[in-house]
């Protein structure tokens, strides 16, 4: 069975993967974390978490609040910064057979521009994931996601500086997702990752105040795989581009069906706090699924849902 995927078809020498489980930005680490758990070789790619221009400690405690099916999170770009990954985590990489590709966030377009070209030519850096999309922060992150003029403003940046592949991580606190895909897709993209988290809250009904120490966070988990699996099913369907979904994964099950609403591979996120092996759990249920199937090829699968 071929299970290869090629997120950036139309460059060279694109972002080919050995099959179509990723992991989600924030929830993986770095990669080094997990492979003493697994061989993390065996996956399609790993996403490393939020990376900044500058090292950042994040925002207050606590974090993390558990919800009905899912997971609050307002981590806010707790990472080491762009030129310590660079110097302390590209090396292990290059010596990976796994495909590692770099989230970024920044509070400006310039930020983006910087870090898209730091990363330039950096060996064990197969591309960038350019994080628009997320709501844990004051200022950047999804404030670039929310309009098809600034989302496309900053992966026109990216593009501008560096040669890596380049996906453009949406946000689903808009309304416009249609609109903001094809204005990424128009300014340079090679491929659409979505969704990122929901923004949400939690209260504290003994000290009536908020739990998590920003206020908000983003919702993940099984709780918005609906939402993630019917706006890639649209995205995907309005884009010339690879699609890659993400949002409540948890099972085999759960990555077939983004991948029959459209998605060319899938990043499993929250799943692995409760099951540091899911990834590869995913990958070889796909793996079961289609040979059961007698299929061949993972593209007779990908968008069968819209048929």
């Amino acid at each position: 069975m071929d299970l290869s995927v090629q997120l950036a078809p139309d460059k060279r020498p694109g972002l080919a993967l050995a099959n179509p489980v990723m992991t989600a930005s924030g929830t993986f680490g770095y990669g080094t974390e997990y492979r003493h758990l697994f061989d993390i070789q065996r996956l399609g790619a790993i996403v490393c978490k939020g990376t900044t221009l500058e090292s950042r400690e994040g925002n207050p405690q606590p974090r993390l609040v558990e919800t009905a099916s899912g997971l609050l999170n307002s981590i806010g770009w707790q990472n080491i910064g762009v030129d310590a990954l660079i110097k302390e985590k590209a090396p292990i990489w290059a010596d990976w057979k796994v495909p590692v590709i770099v989230n970024i966030a920044g509070e400006t377009v310039s930020e983006y521009a910087k870090m898209a070209e730091k990363l330039d030519g950096v060996a064990g850096i197969t591309g960038i994931e350019v994080n628009i999309s997320c709501p844990n922060v004051k200022a950047g992150g999804a404030e670039f996601g929310t309009s098809p003029r600034s989302a496309a403003e900053v992966t026109a940046a990216v593009r501008a500086a560096t040669s890596l592949p380049v996906l453009v991580k949406l946000t689903p606190n808009t309304s416009d997702i249609v609109g903001i895909a094809t204005a990424v897709v128009g300014a340079g993209a090679d491929a659409i990752s979505l969704i990122n988290t929901l923004k949400g809250m939690s209260i504290d009904i003994k000290s009536r105040r908020p739990l998590l120490g920003n206020l908000t966070g983003g919702l993940s988990g099984p709780a918005i795989k609906p939402v993630a699996l019917y706006m890639v099913y649209e995205v995907a369907g309005a884009v010339t581009i690879p699609v890659v979904g993400c949002g409540g994964i948890a099972t085999a099950n759960d990555a077939l069906e983004f991948i029959m609403a459209g998605a060319s591979a899938v990043q499993v996120g929250t799943a692995s706090f409760a099951n540091p092996r899911a990834p590869l759990d995913i990958l070889e249920g796909i793996e079961h699924f289609i040979e059961k199937e007698g299929i061949k090829n993972l593209a007779q699968l990908i968008g069968k849902a819209r048929a």
